[in-house]
């Protein structure tokens, strides 16, 4: 499986309806992983949203095919892309995703306008 990785932005996209969600076509979705950081992430908008806990849990696993666990390397990699993301203001959350896509070597799927701007070594996928 050609793996592709969705941050927390176009999670919420597509569990939302938002308009760049249709991009995030079937055949898309079917090969999305997600690290369960940023589905975490998810989680905690859609219950400030008003959903139960396992009803925001549900909703944000429904939109990925796998939930990959955050590991060592990953963290590594995160703490490490903070020279290349800190002036584009990207949270510990954003690098942990791109950290997940640079191991699995895979592109990531995003609405976050600036990741256009970010060189990180992975193809970047803004859509919206």
């Amino acid at each position: 499986m050609n793996e592709v990785v969705f941050d927390a932005s176009a999670i919420l996209a597509l569990i939302q309806n938002e308009r760049g969600a249709e991009k995030l076509t079937e055949e898309i979705q079917d090969r999305a992983v997600a690290s369960a950081v940023n589905l975490a992430e998810v989680q905690g908008k859609l219950i400030k949203a008003g959903f139960s806990s396992d009803e925001a849990w549900e909703h944000a696993l429904a939109t990925v095919a796998g939930l990959e666990s955050y590991t060592a390397q990953q963290a590594k990699i995160a703490g490490s892309l903070i020279t290349k993301t800190e002036k584009y203001g990207l949270s510990l959350g954003d690098r942990s995703c791109l950290a997940l896509a640079i191991v699995l070597k895979a592109p990531v799927y995003t609405t976050e306008q600036l990741w256009r701007n970010l060189k990180v070594g992975i193809p970047i996928h803004v859509i919206r």
